[in-house]
């Protein structure tokens, strides 16, 4: 923590005022007494005395947790109104930033159960407010986007599934957008960076759904997908004898497909239980998808595009 509430009911940020005097410091969520801490490894903070009887925090957080949140305020004063720490009654959580009264920053370093993710995203939700997941290093995106990953995406026309990251180390923010996945199960997207402090952080974060010139990006069709697809019906692989039971439905079997029929093998993102921070119906979506890719004639190569274009062609 790098807020607490002094004797005389004061708040203190660690931000503004580093160094505090010695006595007594209280949670300004559950009003536990907190301990002021100081040290070489992690930077001066607040800890509970016991989180046993506090729901707005649940473990001492780490340097990495530290260390961002200190970023991101840092980066949004004298650009918004910003509040470190906020605890926020209507959702009965603690905002690790909040900007305008109206977004909550939340700098996530560790995992969580998608279950308690799409409870604290549906609380904000609930009370009128925006939420970014800004994700640490633990969660940043890998080779393959996890069901997790998947609750934390996001949507927009003109960059399509798009995710956060932050990085303590390197000093920047990251977006991945037109995030796609392979019938291997690989990632496909584009990233942009941006270092800590330069430009308007609020610009940025609002820049998937900005007027922008559209981007792009090409992949080669894998001419060994067939024997991919072959293996994993060999070894009941669940995915595709799930797929397999759906061909047989049409009357197909995949083992009999030519490699035409599996294309686009770029493809969007999937979730059976939708996605925590996408409100839009996406329903409409992947059939335009597919008719858009039904058209194209040279299937050795697939450009992917945002989803303005699929649904422009369509209309």
């Amino acid at each position: 923590m790098l807020v607490a509430v002094d004797q005389k009911g004061k708040t203190v940020n660690l931000l503004e005022k580093p160094e505090v005097k010695k006595e007594e410091y209280f949670c300004p969520a559950c009003a536990g007494k907190v301990r002021y801490r100081s040290g070489k490894i992690l930077r001066s903070h607040f800890a509970h005395q016991t989180l046993r009887d506090c729901d707005f925090w649940s473990e001492n957080e780490s340097a990495q947790h530290l260390s961002l949140k200190s970023s991101l305020y840092q980066w949004l004063q004298g650009q918004e109104e910003v509040d470190l720490e906020a605890y926020l009654p209507a959702t009965k959580q603690v905002a690790d930033i909040l900007v305008n009264q109206q977004l909550a920053l939340e700098v996530q370093c560790s995992s969580l159960s998608i279950s308690r993710l799409q409870e604290r995203t549906e609380a904000y939700q609930q009370a009128g407010m925006a939420v970014l997941w800004l994700l640490g290093k633990d969660l940043w995106l890998g080779e393959r986007l996890t069901n997790l990953h998947k609750q934390f995406l996001y949507f927009s026309m003109n960059m399509g599934f798009h995710l956060w990251e932050l990085d303590a180390e390197q000093e920047e923010l990251r977006l991945h957008y037109l995030i796609h996945e392979d019938w291997y199960g690989k990632v496909h997207k584009l990233t942009k960076t941006f270092s800590f402090g330069q430009g308007n952080l609020l610009a940025i974060l609002r820049s998937p759904f900005a007027k922008q010139a559209l981007s792009h990006f090409t992949c080669s069709s894998d001419q060994d997908l067939l024997d991919y697809v072959a293996k994993q019906l060999y070894y009941r692989v669940p995915k595709w004898m799930n797929l397999q039971a759906e061909a047989y439905q049409q009357g197909k079997n995949l083992l009999s497909q030519s490699l035409a029929d599996f294309y686009p093998q770029i493809r969007l993102p999937r979730s059976a239980i939708g996605f925590a921070q996408i409100r839009q119906n996406l329903s409409s979506l992947y059939p335009a998808f597919d008719q858009y890719y039904a058209g194209v004639k040279d299937k050795r190569i697939q450009t992917v595009y945002p989803p303005a274009v699929y649904w422009k062609k369509v209309e």
